[in-house]
């Protein structure tokens, strides 16, 4: 892989652009039955949040099932009041980093979101200003770590898979991306980004 064959960058959101702590307050909410890696896997394999982030379900019917799924001490609108503030908005430096790529590289979000979420992102940010496409899991109506996710913005952007750099947290993500064809990094915060561009001469 080299700068010249990469002509896509995709980045996912929450824990690599965006300060996002669903596992530290899902391990709070369960009062430590599940530790952070259960609640990580908890959040891709959970059929609840599958049908949120797919935008398949409402707000309303999504707590509910959450609250009752994980025996929650807490009212469905009590754990939607939670669950809004654990997106915290861009970590520092990542929309600085975004600006800087955008003229040498077609920049897309792949995130596994949903409309409350995402609805907040977009009035705090201009979200089209720092990305070139858009790809959240509950207007495209799928989630990652499907590799359906990857062939569909591959096929939407054009082009082949060896040309995309996909940086994601989960791990799970980062292999599908991979079997997919696109060159795939697993990454912690915007320093974690920063690292791997570094190591690969993109900046």
């Amino acid at each position: 892989m080299g700068r010249q064959t990469i002509t896509v960058i995709l980045f996912d959101l929450g824990g690599v652009l965006v300060t996002w702590d669903g596992t530290g307050e899902l391990t709070r909410l369960t009062e430590g039955r599940l530790n952070r890696e259960q609640a990580r896997k908890y959040f891709l394999q959970s059929t609840w949040m599958n049908l949120f982030e797919s935008g398949k379900c409402t707000p309303a019917v999504f707590a509910k099932g959450m609250v009752s799924d994980l025996s929650l001490p807490i009212t469905p609108d009590e754990f939607l009041e939670s669950f809004l503030s654990w997106d915290r908005g861009f970590e520092p430096g990542s929309q600085e980093l975004l600006k800087k790529l955008r003229p040498h590289f077609l920049l897309g979000c792949v995130s596994n979101n949903n409309i409350l979420h995402w609805t907040r992102l977009c009035r705090r940010y201009r979200m089209e200003r720092l990305f070139h496409k858009l790809y959240p899991s509950h207007e495209i109506g799928m989630v990652k770590p499907s590799q359906k996710v990857f062939e569909y913005v591959v096929t939407d952007i054009g082009g082949s898979p060896e040309q995309f750099l996909f940086f994601d947290d989960n791990p799970e993500c980062v292999e599908n991306a991979r079997q997919t064809g696109l060159n795939a990094e697993q990454v912690a915060g915007v320093e974690g980004v920063e690292r791997a561009l570094k190591t690969l001469n993109f900046l």
